[in-house]
């Protein structure tokens, strides 16, 4: 599958089988997910624990009252999973010494907002990509449904404030 976004005019799929992209002419609007309670929601993670803070991820979410366990997904594909209601969250909170490429994030990031969702820092700020090739962001990133990103925030909040950290 393809997704592709186009600011202010959404965001879209289309089936790429075979590496070939079929039927370019039919492309399938895609859309977040509704779900606003924490607890029904579908939550990924890096794959990578040397990328992201696994402990800091699953305070997060037993502070939501998250009930499934996070599915472990990294590359483009997770926003895409996002964008078209599949999951609902994804959480990535980099170790000292990790630096996120902004190749791996910049474009799902307009087909998440594109799709009705938010994607920011753990802090709520949006994602800087005027730096370079490197998105100098140690306070994590963060891409909900939209419905579920002032929760998340909060959690995290309080997850920092209790001494978790991403170390």
């Amino acid at each position: 599958v393809m997704f592709h976004a186009l600011r202010g005019a959404g965001a879209w799929m289309q089936d790429a089988a075979g590496g070939e992209v079929q039927n370019a002419e039919r492309h399938t609007p895609v859309r977040v997910s509704d779900v606003a309670d924490p607890m029904l929601g579908v939550f990924m993670e890096s794959v990578e624990s040397g990328h992201s803070s696994h402990a800091l991820s699953a305070s997060v979410a037993a502070e939501l009252g998250v009930r499934a366990a996070p599915v472990r997904m990294d590359s483009q594909a997770k926003y895409g999973v996002i964008s078209r209601g599949e999951a609902n969250l994804f959480m990535r909170f980099p170790r000292a010494g990790y630096v996120e490429n902004i190749w791996d994030h910049a474009a799902g990031v307009v087909v998440i907002e594109e799709a009705g969702g938010i994607v920011s820092d753990g802090e709520g700020r949006a994602l800087d990509f005027s730096r370079g090739r490197f998105l100098n962001n140690k306070r994590g990133i963060v891409a909900s449904n939209g419905k579920l990103h002032a929760a998340v925030l909060r959690a995290l909040a309080r997850a920092h404030h209790a001494g978790v950290s991403s170390s």
